[in-house]
């Protein structure tokens, strides 16, 4: 058994209604332990909706989710926070904007821990020292702010901030659900590369999810491709390493044509039956 398990999930939005979406349709994933697996996919595709069906945003309608031998299938999704960290795609979403980035680090700090951890003793001046060292190799000068709301800071800071935030106590599951789409071109590159370090030098079990052919295949050690809420192509290992961003781009274009033959054959029965 891998350290993260999806078997035969389903997820169906509106059910029943003109609204409905066939979300994910019998999803199996097994994620080996250090393992940085980028999921890749159109708008719908049903990417972002298995990182949420994993983090617990909502209920799936059948299958399993084992997470480091747990059924997480009860689990609702602050309790499945004690094992995943998570960096959304919103610089504001995943920190309290209103506190300083100490305090939100003590938040970080205290994840997973017993009730009653206070902010007060959080931010004590070990404590300050200990923040000072975790956010100095960041490169962003951070170190001297601690004391700044972390809403004041602009996204690229703010995202690698989260990221820290998200691994600062060992995560079983790093998810990354497209985290540099709303970045501009430089602090993406900037975050990205932080990410892999992190990555790389804590060898975190990874999922990430990107919209960049770029990114998809220069990061990670395996790429999925969602399609239509399935996953449609696995490769990793020396496979993946020689994967380019045009392989990908023409794999988005069979899947393109393959579709148009499905809907066409769609409509010429249409036409013979109705």
């Amino acid at each position: 058994m891998g350290l993260l398990e999806l078997r035969g999930v389903f997820k169906t939005f509106n059910p029943g209604t003109p609204d409905e979406v066939r979300a994910l349709r019998g999803v199996d994933l097994t994620i080996e332990p250090g393992s940085f697996v980028v999921v890749i996919g159109t708008n719908g595709s049903g990417k972002s909706t298995t990182l949420n069906a994993v983090a617990g945003t909502f209920r799936v309608d059948a299958g399993t989710i084992h997470l480091a031998g747990r059924n997480l299938n009860g689990w609702p999704e602050h309790r499945r926070a004690s094992l995943i960290g998570r960096v959304f795609q919103d610089p504001l979403a995943g920190t309290s904007p209103s506190l300083t980035i100490a305090e939100n680090l003590a938040l970080a700090a205290s994840r997973g821990l017993r009730r009653g951890f206070g902010l007060g003793l959080a931010v004590s001046r070990r404590k300050l020292d200990e923040f000072r060292e975790r956010v100095r190799p960041l490169g962003m000068g951070l170190e001297d702010r601690l004391d700044n709301p972390i809403g004041s800071l602009s996204g690229g800071q703010r995202q690698a901030l989260t990221l820290l935030m998200a691994t600062y106590r060992r995560p079983e599951l790093l998810l990354l659900d497209e985290h540099t789409a709303a970045l501009d071109p430089r602090s993406a590159e900037q975050v990205i590369r932080l990410t892999d370090q992190v990555v790389r030098r804590e060898r975190l079990t990874t999922l990430m999810v990107t919209h960049s052919m770029a990114q998809a295949s220069s990061l990670g050690d395996r790429l999925i491709m969602a399609h239509q809420g399935r996953l449609v192509l696995d490769v990793s290992g020396a496979a993946k390493h020689r994967l380019r961003p045009h392989d990908l781009l023409e794999k988005f274009e069979e899947l393109r044509r393959s579709d148009q033959l499905d809907e066409s054959a769609a409509r010429l029965l249409r036409e013979v039956y109705v």
